[in-house]
Formats: C-alpha cells, sequence, structure tokens
C-alpha cells in the first residue's frame, strides 16, 4: 500500500499514554502525550523513516544547528557547542547573551497543512507525498489512564487528530524537525542557534552594546512571528 501513497486507516488509531513528565500530577499540563500503536504501523514508519532520512541525507536538507533525532549527534554535542561558543565569547571579551526557547506542546503544535507543504518544497512529491498526507489524514486517538491496576483502567472516546505529529512513533520526530528546519537561516545572521528537536538556545556575542541589544531585538522579533 506504501507503493500507492496510501497509509492504512486501520493503523492510524493510537492509544494514547499520559507519561508525568514534572511538578504537580493533578496538572494536566505536566503529562506527556505518548501514542501507542501497533506493531505493524510501526514496521511501516521504519520503511518510511529510512526513504525520507536518506532523502534529506543525499541533498544536504537539515540545518547544521539542528542536533535533535539525527545519526550520530546527541545533547552532549549541542552541549558541547553551546558552551563553547559562551567561551569563545568571554575569552575575546565579547558581550555574550542567549535567548532559550522551549516551545510547549510542540509536537501537538504542528499543522498538517503546513507540514505537507513544507515536504513539498524538501523534493517529496507525486506517490512520496500522497503517502505523508495520507499517513496523517484520518488519525484518531483515544486516552487511556491506568493508576497500576488493570480493573481502574479508564478509557476516552475516539477522537479525530486534526494537528500534531504521533509523539511515541518512530516518524513523528524527524517530521518534526522538518518543520521547523527554516528557523535557523532566519536567524543565524546575527545569532547563533543551538537546536535540540524543540530546546532552542540563541547566542547573541558583540563587541558593541549598542548593536548587540538590536541583534537580540530583532531575533526575538523574529523568532515569535
Amino acid at each position: 500500500m506504501l507503493f500507492w501513497g496510501v497509509f492504512p486507516d486501520r493503523l492510524k488509531y493510537a492509544t494514547i499514554k499520559p507519561l508525568h513528565k514534572n511538578e504537580d500530577m493533578c496538572e494536566v499540563s505536566n503529562y506527556r502525550p505518548v501514542s501507542l500503536l501497533t506493531s505493524f504501523s510501526k514496521i511501516f514508519e521504519t520503511i518510511m523513516n529510512r526513504r525520507i532520512l536518506k532523502h534529506i541525507t543525499n541533498y544536504n536538507i537539515l540545518s547544521t544547528e539542528q542536533h535533535g533525532f539525527r545519526l550520530g549527534l546527541r545533547t552532549d554535542n549541542a552541549t558541547y557547542k553551546l558552551t563553547t561558543e559562551i567561551l569563545n565569547g568571554m575569552n575575546n571579551k565579547l558581550l555574550v547573551g542567549g535567548i532559550f526557547c522551549d516551545l510547549e506542546k510542540a509536537f501537538d503544535c504542528v499543522n498538517h497543512n503546513i507540514l505537507l507543504c513544507k515536504l513539498k518544497f524538501y523534493g517529496i512529491s507525486d506517490k512520496a507525498l500522497q503517502l505523508y498526507q495520507s499517513y496523517l489524514g484520518n488519525r484518531y486517538c483515544s486516552t487511556a489512564i491506568c493508576n497500576g491496576n488493570e480493573n481502574s483502567k479508564k478509557v476516552s472516546d475516539w477522537a479525530k487528530v486534526r494537528h500534531r505529529v504521533p509523539q511515541g512513533p518512530i516518524l513523528g520526530p524527524l517530521l518534526f524537525i522538518l518543520y521547523i528546519n527554516v528557523l535557523p537561516k532566519l536567524i543565524n545572521k546575527t545569532s547563533s542557534p543551538i537546536i535540540f528537536a524543540d530546546d532552542t538556545s540563541i547566542l547573541f556575542t558583540h563587541s558593541n552594546l549598542i548593536d548587540f541589544n538590536r541583534n537580540i531585538s530583532i531575533v526575538f522579533t523574529t523568532l515569535n512571528k
């Protein structure tokens, strides 16, 4: 079915398991929604993931500032680059500042139409683009809550997913970093962005205080847009 540009509808039903991140356990926003899918879905996604990864690697599509979900890169690499940029600025007696962003509910913010336009821009077209359109469309999810006892398990009704890429499956993270791939190119002339998935650190160095403040203000406005 993948050759026809169709992702089977029966594989697009996900059970959402809330995974506690931190702080108050009674606060809904403190949970990460992990999608649990069938094993067959993971097989199809693995094939799709390898194909798109080969494409973006061959054409050098991903920005070098992105360290998340990439082969051979880890948080260590992003941390090393961040600290090196700061120390170099300080050693050269420059002003050093930063903007640190963490996009809340990042995977849930992905607009399907915008994502498909980006995939087309990066050279994914025809049957391949139809496949991703099929993969994103007609998805349904249900939330299951269990307090350690299967008898106390509570399950919600099925609801249609209109935004987001699934968090938990193989393909979701790669689609997300393609979604924000253009960000570094918009700001790297006056700053040094260092990104790991949605965690974005933007460093500034300058010898002149006026130019330093102006660069920070311009980049901050660009980020908001």
